[in-house]
């Protein structure tokens, strides 16, 4: 017998791989179905805002109250995504080394 065969009642094992938190979730942030609030003090900063949101064609609640704090996080996470650092390839032992000392890379920066 197996080590992954479950000994138990199968229905509460359905049920227990259907609960829990759904990484991969379909619907993203700024689309229709999930769109991004956003709360802003004046007119003017709610029109710099729309102007910025038709740019990058994201969905967004713009809701204008001047007695409350400007909160625009969930918006500025959006737009400043994180880029994917790419490095070069680190150069065998026997290459010439890449801060230009000429000296061989495992003499000098290895």
């Amino acid at each position: 017998m197996s080590k992954m065969f479950f000994k138990g009642r199968i229905e509460t094992r359905q049920n227990h791989v259907k609960s829990g938190y759904n990484v991969n979730r379909d619907v993203k942030l700024g689309t229709a179905e999930a769109p991004v609030s956003v709360l802003v003090n004046s007119e003017a900063r709610k029109s710099e805002i729309e102007a910025l949101v038709e740019e990058h064609s994201i969905v967004v609640d713009i809701t204008v109250d001047s007695a409350k704090e400007e909160n625009t996080i969930e918006l500025d996470t959006l737009l400043n995504k994180p880029k994917t650092t790419t490095f070069e390839k680190t150069p065998n032992r026997n290459d010439p080394c890449s801060c230009g000392s000429g000296k061989k890379y495992k003499k000098c920066c290895g």
